[in-house]
């Protein structure tokens, strides 16, 4: 697990992960649960099913303690420093024949391909993913911005972004943009400055959605120019945020 961990040199474990397409196994004994938001009302049974029938479960502290009460499982948390031997302690307890689950926010998919990497490459067997609510399908119903008609990228990941932030660059204006910030060097602030270099009008409508779908859920409605003003180290915004910015007017 060591040997490509360095992000910014090394291997990608999210290409890892979209190697090749899942092989259908009648034996997954690992699976890969998005557990939606953190409001348990969005877990889907399905989820709750592999989460519950689990000997061990593991996952980014902040993360597993949202299902503490789903679960008789051993819990296994950790931090980005230690992910890669609490993986291998995971990997340990499948070897011997327990059930295990990762647990990764809201959908796999949309921003977990790089821990769900180095989760298959822990076990070293397939893992199935099943996938979640995420907030980003919160958002797009609170932005009333059509996922069709919709620019996604995630900057929720560890390495270079500069081809992702081109993505948003290239797009902004002729189609709604939907982005996961980088806690805490690229928020919404950071995004907004990016855009607006780019030649983006600065009267572009964004949204910054925080804890969707919890009790304390913020929507802060702005301008593309008035969210730039937060760009730098400072952010009034939760590192639980989307950014949308909607397109220009037809």
């Amino acid at each position: 697990m060591n040997d490509d961990y360095d992000l910014d040199s090394g291997a990608d474990p999210a290409d890892y992960a979209a190697r090749a397409p899942e092989e259908p196994s009648h034996e997954n004994r690992v699976h890969a649960v998005g557990i939606g938001p953190g409001n348990p009302e969005y877990l889907t049974p399905r989820g709750r099913r592999a989460i519950e029938e689990a000997d061990v479960v593991v996952g980014f502290e902040t993360v597993v303690d949202f299902v503490v009460c789903e679960t008789e499982a051993d819990l296994l948390t950790c931090g980005y420093r230690d992910e890669g031997e609490t993986l291998e302690r995971f990997a340990d307890r499948v070897a011997a024949g327990e059930r295990g689950t990762a647990v990764l926010m809201g959908d796999p998919n949309h921003s977990g391909y790089q821990f769900l990497g180095k989760v298959e490459k822990a076990v070293d067997r397939p893992v199935r993913v099943i996938p979640g609510i995420s907030s980003l399908q919160v958002a797009t119903s609170r932005a009333r911005t059509p996922m069709e008609d919709t620019e996604f990228v995630t900057l929720h990941k560890s390495g270079d972004l500069s081809a992702d932030l081109e993505r948003l660059r290239e797009h902004v204006g002729d189609r709604h943009l939907l982005v996961l910030p980088r806690p805490f060097d690229v928020m919404p602030g950071d995004v907004a400055q990016e855009l607006l270099d780019a030649g983006a009008d600065s009267d572009l409508m964004a949204l910054v959605l925080e804890r969707l779908t919890h009790d304390d859920e913020e929507i802060t409605r702005t301008s593309l120019g008035d969210l730039a003003a937060h760009a730098g180290e400072e952010t009034p915004f939760s590192d639980l945020s989307v950014l949308a910015v909607r397109r220009e007017r037809a």
